[in-house]
């Protein structure tokens, strides 16, 4: 071999030990954060006054967030996170779905009833648990074994309560979805740029479908009794609303609000204060169009798609 090819061999080899080491370095990086994000959300949820509890479910186990004291009665607000980060890359899966925004704990911090936060399998720290696999959050992170684990934790939370309301964003509008199929008591859901087509989003955005999870545009529609309140952001790209308009079409009575400026994540905080009146039925549909007409001038809002 000439001293020439050697030398190239030898930087190639070179090269390929600094991209491996470079990787491996990048690798613990993530890992130290995935192991450490959830300590953001947990003083997040302490700043807000709740308490982190991890709660049983059905093979999983789950982190709640909820106050110190949480008396018993007529109604339990159930709050439902998205997806969180699921992928650190379009092809590298996360060691820990955890994200730093939380929309729905937030959400549940306007909220002066009884109420609790509710997480997914696996996150919130719990990535390493036993029965935990990146298959959870990824391609099966809407699975029934997720939907009966989550409906198993929320369960035993529901105790004394004689009804549940299920209020989810993104991901976790399609969990809220399934859920109400599955947990007694349930007398309305809210789903806030929810993902209620899961094949037609894979679709969209040129993803591998999620072969492992259930899919509420292919469920039957739920019962009358049940109250639907989706709220979709015009600007939305990450779910945008053309996607959902076929599912909710089969949901009859379903009531619909539609923001031309609101995007996947903003600026739903600034009528929550209204979403819980609707939930309380004060006021009539007309009622509530012309006050929120006064928050944002660019709303609509539909009773239900023709």
């Amino acid at each position: 071999m000439s001293r020439q090819c050697l030398f190239g061999r030898l930087i190639g080899e070179h090269r390929a030990i600094v991209r491996l080491t470079a990787t491996a370095v990048l690798s613990l990086l993530l890992s130290a954060c995935a192991s450490t994000v959830h300590l953001a959300v947990d003083q997040q949820a302490l700043d807000f006054g709740l308490q982190r509890l991890v709660v049983e479910g059905q093979p999983f186990r789950h982190v709640v967030y909820r106050p110190h004291r949480v008396t018993p009665g007529r109604t339990l607000h159930v709050y439902i996170e998205g997806d969180g980060v699921p992928w650190r890359q379009r092809t590298v899966i996360a060691s820990d779905p955890t994200a730093f925004n939380n929309l729905m704990l937030r959400l549940m911090d306007r909220d002066p009833g009884p109420a609790i936060y509710v997480g997914r399998p696996c996150y919130f720290g719990l990535a390493r648990d036993a029965d935990c696999n990146p298959d959870v959050w990824t391609f099966s992170r809407y699975s029934r074994q997720v939907v009966d684990s989550m409906a198993a934790a929320i369960a035993r939370q529901a105790d004394g309560f004689d009804q549940l309301v299920l209020l989810g964003h993104s991901g976790g509008g399609a969990l809220a979805m399934m859920l109400a199929e599955q947990l007694r008591r349930v007398s309305a859901v809210v789903t806030v740029a929810g993902n209620l087509n899961v094949d037609g989003w894979t679709s969209h955005h040129s993803y591998t479908p999620l072969h492992g999870s259930l899919d509420p545009s292919n469920r039957p529609p739920l019962p009358a009794r049940i109250r639907q309140l989706h709220l979709l952001g015009e600007r939305d790209r990450k779910i945008p609303p053309t996607i959902v308009e076929s599912t909710l079409r089969r949901q009859s009575g379903a009531t619909v609000w539609r923001f031309e400026r609101y995007t996947h994540g903003c600026c739903w905080s600034d009528i929550w204060p209204d979403v819980l009146r609707w939930l309380r039925n004060e006021g009539s549909t007309g009622q509530l169009s012309q006050k929120l007409s006064g928050i944002v001038g660019d709303h609509a809002i539909h009773t239900q798609f023709q």
